[in-house]
């Protein structure tokens, strides 16, 4: 691969830059001879990552420097930039992009080649020639944006972390957008453990038509008041008045009415319908549909772009587009169902710089693309296809008629709702009511529980006599308001205007990183330590994490990216007032937890007040070390899930997903009986059991300890068997190629004695190595394999081997 980059040449040619190789290959099958594309790979610089990089001094002007591991990418692009007539650079059409492109333009900008900008909102033929006849300049406005951005962000990360290190732990850290994330997840927590279940009682009852039909209506009126039943008895007395009653059907109220199509997807809506309806995370859906983006082998066809770029906040639909639309609608379904898709408005804060995301061409249907997709390509693609389909048909036509039964003379009625549909339009191709019913409700706290319609008898005639059958009491009670899930905390963020398309999918993640939320049963919870660092920050710094604050800021990179503000205004308003309240905070943290801490019982002078450990929080009398003494308090070690996955070795335990000191592993739930462990990739797949290491009769250079000998992805290599207390390695290329010989003989004979092993779930299936990690725990939990949450046993488990 390395050789063929070299290779690469752009002599009279014009060179186009883009940051995938997959979105390379797919630009190159358009162009002809007289372009060389070239993938960057990402950006190629960036601030210094172990410091914040913005010299305060300097109008806080940002330092940048080339990637590690980017130099020969660097070096690549200022040769074929030597030889190329022309430059075109063209990166992601978003912020992001923009600065990647700004960087690029400035390591190659000492040739005098002409360099422009051109932006694609999709990757096919047309866009791309279009965009090619179209370039532009950079725009250092949107560069500028985006630097505000990473500056903030800076400054938060390098500013107040180290505060949490003192006041709490190592290893904390804060973030401008994910720290008002965390506050919005622990609020919510609050409000459930503050919440009051009230216990309430429903009454619904069976009418029984001449015809001998049945329906059931719920209980609206009870001696002429709404009925309030707070226990049993309440319940069983109005059912005994229900009981005595004569009912007619007192009126029928039938109303048609419109239903609208859903709007097409901006960035947030696509993940939050691909968490609702395919269990995909954020994470997932942004890497699947960045694979769409920038192009699938379609075979014959070759590379091609399937959706317009995802990472958007428009619900606009292009003219191109919607006519396409229009047209496959009229061939496929009718000229009744054509809608006239786009009418709504995008957000307030919406930037509008792209379109909705859309399958590139309307024509290409899931099905028929479905053999070159792999399954979740399928299913995000399939989702995109639909709902933008249905974005540009006709409004269904609903009869919706509500029923009301009653006793007159003692005034008791109940309501009945039934619906039928009387053109379904864009229900046609999309019909989940659930995730409309989702999008349509503001507030992130309701479940969204609702009445039931009942299928209504065709025959009911008002004033008509009805009989009484059978009478339904029902236990409920009230509910706290509903734990966050991740579609439900993008729905939040987006609602307040908190962060971007492109920054939505890693909050959840990051804060899942930091140990500050797990995830169970779908839904968020925040740990302790999280809650803990929650309440510290916002008694600390209440205004810097802030909701209305946070979306104030987006306000302003907006601005910054129309030219209506500056960077260094916008650093500066942020900068120093965290800077005055750092400089008071610093010497007197406020920490809410100690509020109230008791006396001391042992030396009866100093309080005891809460300290944290990376094991957990514990009560310390604060004169340590004068007074030693402690209480515990609680743990930070994160529970083991069950994977569902059986351990190959003593095919009794389950794997348990762990956390050590190197990272993620799987371990074997009989620890320590059995201790066989599997590693993850950086993907989070499971990989396969690695074969026990042979051991030598080789001397490590290091401590003197046998060697042993494994292969790994680069052939066989010798390291140290006292691992981990010590590191030494030796090269295998030092080794005599007579000894070589001998070993690769013995790593040959152990090889046929440790044939490779299948791994296979609790139920009998092969193990979906495919599958991260995340998702395999997931299936497991659905389909009832396992339980959803795993003690963690008192004992140590053995430590993650390289």
């Amino acid at each position: 691969m390395a050789s063929k980059a070299a290779a690469l040449s752009a002599r009279n040619r014009t060179l186009i830059v883009v940051e995938s190789p997959s979105k390379a290959k797919t630009i190159n099958k358009y162009l002809g001879d007289g372009y060389t594309v070239f993938a960057s790979v990402g950006h190629i610089k960036d601030l210094p990552k172990k410091e914040i990089g913005l010299d305060f001094d300097n109008h806080y002007e940002p330092r940048y420097e080339i990637i590690p591991g980017k130099e020969k990418v660097v070096r690549q692009l200022k040769k074929l930039a030597s030889e190329a007539d022309g430059v075109l650079i063209a990166t992601d059409p978003d912020r992001e992009g923009e600065a990647i492109a700004w960087h690029i333009a400035n390591e190659i900008g000492s040739t005098p080649k002409p360099v422009f900008r051109v932006m694609f909102n999709e990757i096919t033929k047309s866009a791309i020639l279009a965009a090619i006849d179209e370039p532009r300049q950079i725009d250092y406005r949107l560069v500028r944006s985006q630097q505000t951005r990473q500056g903030l962000d800076k400054i938060v990360g390098y500013r107040v972390s180290p505060f949490l290190w003192n006041v709490v732990m190592r290893g904390l850290s804060a973030g401008r957008v994910q720290s008002v994330a965390l506050r919005l997840i622990c609020e919510r927590e609050v409000e459930i453990n503050n919440f009051e279940v009230q216990e309430y009682w429903t009454i619904a009852a069976d009418f029984i038509t001449e015809g001998k039909e049945t329906f059931r209506a719920r209980l609206v009126k009870l001696e002429g008041k709404k009925p309030e039943l707070s226990n049993q008895a309440e319940a069983e007395a109005a059912a005994d008045l229900v009981q005595k009653g004569s009912y007619t059907l007192l009126d029928i109220a039938p109303r048609t009415q419109q239903r609208k199509p859903p709007l097409p997807f901006t960035t947030s809506l696509l993940q939050q319908a691909a968490s609702n309806q395919l269990g995909f995370g954020s994470k997932k859906t942004m890497r699947l549909a960045q694979q769409l983006y920038e192009g699938i082998d379609l075979g014959e066809e070759g590379a091609t772009g399937l959706i317009t770029y995802m990472r958007t906040d428009s619900i606009r639909i292009g003219n191109e587009a919607a006519g396409q639309a229009r047209s496959f609608i009229e061939h496929a379904f009718g000229k009744e169902y054509i809608g006239w898709g786009g009418a709504a408005k995008s957000s307030k804060n919406a930037q509008d710089a792209h379109e909705a995301v859309r399958p590139t061409a309307v024509g290409r249907r899931p099905e028929q693309l479905k053999s070159y997709l792999s399954a979740d390509q399928f299913k995000l693609y399939d989702l995109i296809w639909k709902r933008f389909v249905a974005a540009m048909m006709a409004p269904a036509k609903i009869e919706q008629t509500r029923v009301d039964v009653g006793d007159p003379a003692r005034d008791i009625m109940f309501r009945a709702s039934g619906s039928r549909v009387l053109f379904p339009g864009f229900m046609r191709v999309f019909n989940d009511q659930e995730e409309l019913e989702y999008e349509a409700r503001k507030s992130t706290k309701d479940e969204g529980e609702k009445e039931q319609e009942v299928r209504l008898p065709k025959q009911l005639e008002k004033d008509g006599l009805l009989g009484l059958g059978e009478i339904d009491n029902r236990q409920s009670f009230t509910r706290p308001p509903a734990r966050f899930s991740e579609a439900t905390l993008v729905k939040e963020l987006d609602n307040y205007g908190i962060g971007r398309p492109s920054t939505y999918a890693s909050i959840f993640s990051t804060l899942q990183d930091r140990r500050y939320v797990e995830l169970q049963k779908k839904k968020i919870i925040p740990t302790m330590l999280g809650m803990d660092v929650s309440q510290i920050l916002v008694a600390n710094f209440p205004d810097l994490f802030n909701v209305d604050f946070t979306a104030e800021m987006e306000g302003e990179l907006d601005k910054v990216a129309a030219g209506e503000d500056e960077y260094e205004k916008v650093l500066d308003s942020f900068y120093r007032p965290l800077e005055t309240a750092l400089s008071v905070r610093k010497e007197d943290p406020l920490i809410p937890q100690n509020r109230d801490a008791a006396l001391c019982e042992k030396c009866g002078e100093g309080h005891m007040i809460v300290k944290w450990t990376q094991s957990g929080k514990f009560l310390g009398c604060s004169r340590y070390p004068k007074c030693r003494n402690i209480k515990p308090i609680s743990t930070n070690r994160e529970k083991p899930k069950d994977t569902g996955i059986l351990c190959p070795s003593c095919g009794e335990g389950h794997m348990l997903l762990r956390n050590g000191r190197l990272g993620p592993f799987l371990a074997c739930s009989s620890y320590p009986k059995c201790n066989t462990l599997l590693n993850l990739s950086k993907q989070r797949h499971v990989e396969p059991m690695k074969i026990p290491p042979v051991q030598t009769d080789l001397a490590c250079p290091k401590c003197g300890s046998p060697m042993n000998l494994r292969v790994g992805k680069r052939g066989p290599w010798l390291g140290c068997s006292k691992f981990p207390k010590c590191r030494g390695r030796m090269a295998w290329n030092s080794l005599d190629e007579g000894v070589r010989a001998h070993w690769e003989a013995v790593m040959e004979e152990h090889r046929k004695a440790h044939p490779s092993v299948t791994l296979m779930m609790l139920d009998g299936t092969p193990a979906p190595m495919q599958m991260a990690v995340d998702d395999i725990i997931q299936m497991a939990e659905e389909s009832g394999m396992v339980e959803i949450a795993v003690e963690a046993p008192e004992e140590a488990v053995a430590e993650k081997q390289d």
